[in-house]
């Protein structure tokens, strides 16, 4: 126990060295301010060391949200939008278990159920005896979902951000191909075009802040590792029935080409009714339209 405790301890400390190391060569002056809003907090099981803590941004007063980020991203996927949404709101932003700044644990395993298990321990952390509303961003949508499920009692309401996850079923993907995937994804080349892809304009949106962010957390110790065993449990899939009984509204870029046809055409056949088009985003509607999404959040009724 002595020994995994300690391998755990230089984990979090290695991730913590590199935040300190990287944050005053941020680029993006909002995405500068949340990593001073940074915090470590201790969660109920996680791990069985006590001493194992995770990062999580808070910031703001007001009614509490929960903000979850997009697959391989982290808490500063949402430095525009927060801004907008601290001013009404305490804004919790995790980065979620095996992505981001969160320090991967050797041994440990990185899946859906996984996430789901961080994600119901910061919900019963910060919930306490109030209720809290859940914003997901892509992937992070599909997990919004089901933890809205998992917690009627808890979740107030949600709101989906180009929802990713909600229909089909991810393949497992088996050693070695997930390590290759993974490693494939660290390219530079690969990075900046998925970078520019997400965006609807990334001849005006994309440039060296928005690339420095996509691929800040890619030198956390066990980046790939975390990832390429994300990929054999299967990812997340399938996600978007049965329909949560919470206040729900979903927000889709029209310019969005990380989501497949089929999937929004699903998405929208489920959803119909509740959906709202931003005219001006890709796939990243709280970084290019972030005070339309805060407008959304604010009419959306518990």
């Amino acid at each position: 126990m002595n020994k995994e405790l300690n391998k755990n301890l230089d984990r979090t400390t290695a991730t913590k060295a590199y935040i300190n190391e990287i944050r005053d060569q941020i680029i993006d002056k909002q995405a500068y301010k949340l990593f001073e809003d940074l915090r470590w907090i201790q969660l109920e099981d996680i791990s069985p060391n006590k001493s194992d803590s995770f990062p999580t941004v808070l910031t703001g007063n007001g009614e509490k949200v929960l903000l979850i980020h997009g697959f391989d991203s982290c808490f500063l996927e949402y430095r525009r939008l927060a801004p907008v949404l601290k001013k009404n709101n305490k804004l919790i932003i995790p980065d979620l278990y095996g992505f981001g700044f969160c320090p991967r644990f050797p041994g440990k395993k990185y899946g859906f159920k996984y996430l789901m298990n961080h994600l119901n321990s910061v919900l019963k952390y910060f919930s306490r005896n109030q209720t809290i509303g859940v914003i997901g961003a892509s992937m992070g949508g599909a997990l919004a979902l089901e933890l809205a499920r998992q917690n009627p009692e808890k979740v107030n309401k949600l709101l989906l951000l180009s929802p990713a996850g909600l229909v089909g079923k991810n393949p497992k993907i088996s050693w070695p191909f997930n390590h290759w995937g993974a490693f494939f994804l660290s390219q530079p080349f690969v990075r900046r075009g998925l970078c520019r892809q997400a965006f609807a304009d990334p001849t005006n949106s994309v440039g060296p802040a928005e690339e420095q962010i996509a691929s800040i957390h890619l030198k956390v110790p066990g980046w790939q590792s975390s990832l390429a065993d994300f990929a054999a449990n299967g990812g997340v899939s399938d996600c978007g029935l049965p329909k949560p009984t919470q206040p729900l509204k979903i927000i889709l870029g029209k310019y969005d080409r990380i989501i497949p046809k089929s999937e929004k055409e699903e998405t929208n056949r489920i959803y119909n009714s509740i959906i709202e088009i931003a005219t001006n985003s890709g796939h990243l509607p709280h970084l290019e339209q972030p005070k339309l999404v805060a407008e959304a959040w604010e009419k959306l009724k518990k």
